[in-house]
């Protein structure tokens, strides 16, 4: 199961990872049934008998239209459900808007981006660090940030960290008035400016 703060980490694909782990379970049950019953270890009697019951190839025959119509219908229906999940695999990650006050007339939401351009404007304005990308993710009731910080160079690992831990995070909480915001920090060193060559 997923938890809150691994949202932090990566997106969730957990439906999709189901979805396909059920299939192949099914699939693999198929092929094992056919197996047994080929191999005549159910009874040589069901080894012999064709794969379509001779009952229900009669009525297929005598009713076309029906069995032509279930098919059409039962295509149609795996086919929507195909493009559905094709285009919810596709879809791009939610960014949750949150809202702080919902009292009639009074209502204040804060926005993904508000919330990501706020964080990372004080994420760059700790000492050592350059630049910072920072991209809210999750789910209203449980938001999570992902967050990139590149260091100058010489900047103190230890002291960045702490006060982006200590008080850049600690801030974000207070602000967006949740007890707890899962982050995912990767910290790099920023490139050297090169030299130009006369």
């Amino acid at each position: 199961m997923k938890t809150v703060a691994s949202k932090a980490l990566a997106r969730s694909y957990g439906a999709e990872r189901t979805l396909t782990s059920l299939v192949g379970v099914l699939a693999l049950a198929a092929g094992v049934l056919a197996l047994v019953v080929g191999q005549g270890w159910l009874g040589t009697f069901r080894a012999l008998r064709p794969v379509l019951d001779p009952m229900a190839v009669d009525w297929l025959g005598r009713e076309p239209v029906v069995a032509k119509t279930a098919a059409i219908v039962a295509g149609v229906l795996l086919l929507i459900f195909g493009l559905w999940w094709f285009f919810r695999s596709l879809r791009p990650e939610g960014r949750p808007d949150l809202e702080l006050d919902r009292a009639p007339g009074q209502e204040l939401t804060v926005t993904a981006a508000a919330i990501s351009a706020a964080i990372r404007a004080d994420a760059e304005a700790v000492d050592g660090v350059s630049r910072a990308r920072v991209r809210a993710v999750g789910d209203p009731s449980s938001p999570a940030l992902r967050m990139e910080i590149s260091l100058r160079e010489g900047a103190d690992l230890k002291t960045v960290w702490q006060v982006i831990d200590t008080q850049v995070l600690t801030r974000a909480r207070e602000s967006l008035g949740v007890d707890t915001l899962p982050t995912a920090v990767r910290i790099d060193l920023d490139a050297d400016p090169r030299s130009r060559v006369r």
